[in-house]
């Protein structure tokens, strides 16, 4: 279940020393710009207007040093 696997990787976050306020506005953000993408696509079709330069499309390819520059520039 989704939602038992994002608790789990938050323990991970927490056991590594980030903060419940930071790992909550990431997890935020990312759930965000994810839905955004859902939302976009049949059978929604809606704009939600996300650059797409944060878009899910540019961050989920990446891997690596490269994800982390895309995401550290998007927040």
């Amino acid at each position: 279940m989704i939602v038992d696997e994002v608790w789990g990787l938050c323990a991970v976050l927490r056991d590594d020393g980030v903060s419940y306020g930071d790992y909550l506005e990431q997890l935020t953000y990312l759930i965000f710009i994810k839905m955004a993408d859902e939302y976009s696509n049949p059978p929604f079709n809606r704009s939600l207007r996300v650059p797409a330069e944060y878009s899910w499309g540019r961050l989920a390819p990446l891997t690596g040093a490269e994800l982390e520059e895309q995401y550290n520039e998007s927040l």
